[in-house]
């Protein structure tokens, strides 16, 4: 999703193919198997977050437009006839109305026919639920102006208020409010923006779950929202078990959902009633399997199509008979350790003692900025990006990765300097942090070898700059991980954002913004500093569509977070695939990676 006149990228594949022609005979024709690691949050297109359940999502649910194969420049049309633009009308009234017709010979999975009801539905939906931490923000800027549901109440009613809380009567008033975005003309859906947003086309296209289209009746069925204006505080911000579309599926794309074993496997059937030729792969199984060794052996033997191999075990499948290697794919990614300004102490064993007695960390741990710096030279970049990485990706200059707006080889990064680190955590909490210790437990998500060094590399170095601190490790399934850091209860976790759309936008938004997926976790304190800081050029410099300008505020944004050390950005890696040599029709896509779009493949 991207900004309009920003800079789309246009991306050349310059890549090395390492293949190796092998001799066996292409295993079970008819079926496509991916052997991933960790685990799928949610299947709710509207809820989850994360690329492993967006490859699901991604490939049972549909937008109203899409890339063309990766191109992240040039749209088409999916589940309307036509992409709007300015030469045929559909966009018009200064960039602030896009209009999409709407098909007429689309069937979901249990047979009920798409209207222009279920868009409209599916749009107002998205908005309504708005769980924390969840995608909702990216269309809540374009269609409203506001960050979130909260931000819309307060504007409607002139006070804060939590959804939960909304009378039947102040229900209707909010929906009202958003409902005034989204219009219905005959089998047309037409979309109303406050203001003219360059990125909107980009935040609404396909691979973006928060814009997928649900059918009414039936997520009503299921006891999703009931399409009513007074029921909102009703099914607002549900937890992830509460949610009535968290393990079911009913979507128009070319794969129907049928089975999901959490932790263990999930399984595609293809759709033949699909509105365009039906796929060629009849059945998906993707299994999720922690341990290497498990999923070189299935690659080995044929019995994985395509799996996920960690950047230190690359070399043990370029030379693999039969199997086909990608890499030095171009990656709008920025891997980064997150630190918690505001940790929720209580019922937390990460904190241990939760006091500043040598024995735990207090909450306002990280609101130190020497205990952030202190951390930030303890990281020993060339070792990770040389031994974790091989060499394949760059440290990370900020927020914004390369080649966005924004984002220059000059900006200044920090070094690995234990000297400075010292120097650091002597100042932090006026010395009394030198004196007494700590002791921290940093968690990583199981399976990811990649945050594991991270983390192991952070242990090290601290730890030996001063007995009397101790780090301890964790490795937690990823839905924990994913689950600790909406709680508020994590310390300090790596973890990484892949482009949504390619604007720096979609960049600064989730690490720098007081209600960013990753700021907005990082308690009162970071709230307040970037409310003063940091919030006001992010608005300014998507209201621009002069893209130089819009370069120098999004460098401003860089500057602020690398001077005041709101984070690691520790790398920004290229990206690779491994598969079957007998896989056709594989293409890369720097937006949906690392999922697949199985449509597209045939053996």
């Amino acid at each position: 999703m991207q900004k309009k006149l920003i800079i789309l990228l246009s991306l050349v594949l310059v890549f090395s193919v390492i293949s190796v022609v092998g001799a066996q005979e292409v295993k079970n024709p008819d079926t496509f198997v991916e052997v991933n690691m960790g685990t799928i949050d949610s299947l709710d297109p509207h809820f989850q977050y994360d690329s492993a359940s967006a490859e699901i999502v991604n490939n049972v649910y549909e937008n109203l437009i899409k890339f063309d194969k990766g191109d992240t420049t040039k749209f088409l049309p999916q589940l309307a006839t036509e992409v709007p633009t300015v030469e045929n009308g559909l966009i018009r009234e200064n960039g602030t109305v896009y209009e999409f017709p709407i098909r007429e010979d689309v069937v979901f999975h249990n047979g009920n026919k798409l209207t222009p009801e279920d868009v409209k539905y599916s749009f107002l939906r998205s908005l309504i639920q708005d769980r924390d931490g969840g995608p909702a923000t990216m269309i809540y800027s374009p269609l409203v102006q506001k960050s979130s549901l909260a931000a819309v109440i307060e504007e409607v009613l002139g006070e804060e208020k939590a959804a939960k809380d909304l009378t039947a009567a102040e229900s209707a008033e909010v929906y009202a409010y958003l409902e005034k975005s989204i219009e219905i003309d005959g089998n047309s859906v037409v979309f109303h923006l406050p203001k003219a947003f360059p990125p909107f086309l980009s935040i609404i296209v396909q691979n973006n779950g928060v814009a997928s289209i649900l059918d009414k009746e039936w997520t009503i069925e299921q006891g999703g929202w009931d399409g009513k204006a007074e029921t909102i505080a009703q099914y607002t911000n549900p937890s992830k078990q509460d949610d009535p579309l968290f393990n079911k599926m009913n979507g128009t794309g070319p794969y129907e959902f049928v089975k999901w074993v959490n932790g263990e496997e999930i399984i595609l059937n293809r759709h033949n009633d699909y509105w365009r030729e039906p796929a060629s792969i009849k059945k998906v199984i993707i299994k999720m399997i922690d341990e290497w060794s498990t999923r070189k052996l299935m690659l080995e033997r044929g019995d994985a199509d395509l799996v996920y191999v960690d950047k230190q075990y690359m070399n043990q499948v370029e030379n693999m008979d039969g199997v086909e290697v990608i890499t030095g794919l171009p990656n709008i990614y920025m891997g980064a350790g997150l630190m918690n300004y505001s940790i929720a102490t209580e019922g937390n064993p990460d904190v241990h003692s939760g006091k500043l007695d040598g024995k735990g960390v207090p909450s306002d741990f990280f609101n130190d900025i020497n205990v952030r710096k202190g951390f930030l030279y303890s990281m020993n970049y060339d070792a990770f990006l040389n031994e974790v990485l091989d060499g394949d990706g760059q440290q990370g200059h900020g927020p914004i990765p390369k080649p966005l707006l924004g984002y220059s080889d000059d900006s200044p990064t920090y070094d690995f300097d234990l000297d400075k680190a010292e120097e650091h955590f002597k100042k932090a909490f006026d010395g009394e942090l030198w004196e007494k210790g700590f002791e921290i437990t940093i968690l990583y998500n199981t399976g990811n070898n990649v945050r594991k060094s991270a983390t192991d590399m952070i242990k090290y170095y601290v730890e030996s700059i001063n007995p009397k601190f101790k780090v301890n490790v964790r490795g937690v399934q990823w839905a924990s991980y994913l689950d600790k850091i909406i709680a508020h209860k994590f310390t300090l976790g790596f973890i990484a954002w892949g482009a949504d759309y390619a604007d720096p936008h979609n960049f600064v938004i989730p690490f720098v913004s007081s209600t960013g997926t990753y700021g907005g976790f990082k308690g009162e304190s970071y709230k307040e500093f970037a409310e003063e800081n940091i919030d006001p050029l992010i608005a300014e410099a998507i209201s621009l569509t002069d893209p130089e300008a819009r370069a120098e505020i999004y460098k401003e944004i860089q500057k602020i977070a690398h001077e005041n050390a709101t984070d690691f950005y520790l790398y920004q890696p290229t990206a690779q695939v491994v598969m079957r040599d007998w896989i056709k029709g594989w293409y890369y896509d720097p937006i949906r990676d690392p999922g697949q779009y199985f449509y597209s493949l045939d053996k």
